[in-house]
């Protein structure tokens, strides 16, 4: 993706921290058959020489045969973003030269695809994702709360997913471009807000300029 200097983030343990904190990703694909993109939780693994992103698709999904071992592909995590109005800079009511624009917080990664059958692989997977996303609950629900006989024939309907990161680049959009005012504004306006999204948005400006 084009990233202005300025919004480029290079720090790899954030990049790494917006893909476990926000990793249902896109993940976009070319083949013979064309583009293509599915939306699938991923679960990150760091080994000692290598990143590994994990997910499963339905066996159903032609994917697994379109697009072939070994392809390349592109995995997106979007973190929080929202709209940003002219009326939250000063500046604006000064000279009037402003104009809307979008904040975001965004991850991209490139690697090689592979396809996984293995039940052992598929198994250790789908109880990965459950621990990691169900550690928050009262009571977290566990692959072993279900029959094996179920669990097996689930298993048989799934092909897993494993990407191997050749690259990881992100782009925090988080007004950097403005005055020291118009980021102020920008964050006073987006907490005043109704809006969740700009609320988030606003944690992420006042946290990224604070380090500056």
């Amino acid at each position: 993706m084009y990233i202005p200097k300025h919004f480029q983030q290079d720090d790899i343990e954030a990049l790494l921290t917006l893909v476990r904190s926000h990793p249902f990703a896109t993940l976009v694909t070319h083949s013979q058959a064309g583009p293509d993109a599915m939306h699938l939780p991923m679960l990150l693994e760091q080994q000692p020489d290598k990143l590994l992103l994990k997910g499963h698709i339905a066996k159903a999904n032609p994917l697994w045969k379109t697009a072939g071992e070994s392809a390349q592909v592109l995995g997106i995590f979007h973190g929080p973003n929202c709209y940003i109005s002219p009326n939250h800079y000063p500046s604006k009511a000064v000279h009037g030269k402003a104009v809307p624009t979008w904040n975001y917080v965004a991850v991209h990664v490139k690697g090689s695809l592979a396809f996984k059958h293995d039940k052992t692989w598929l198994l250790e997977l789908v109880d990965g994702l459950t621990q990691e996303h169900e550690s928050k609950e009262a009571k977290p629900w566990s692959v072993n709360d279900a029959p094996d006989s179920y669990i097996d024939k689930l298993l048989n309907a799934i092909v897993g997913v494993e990407i191997e990161v050749e690259q990881i680049e992100g782009q925090w959009k988080l007004s950097q471009n403005q005055p020291p005012e118009n980021i102020a504004g920008v964050i006073e306006g987006l907490k005043k807000s109704g809006d969740n999204r700009a609320k988030q948005v606003a944690e992420w400006v006042s946290k990224s300029h604070s380090k500056h």
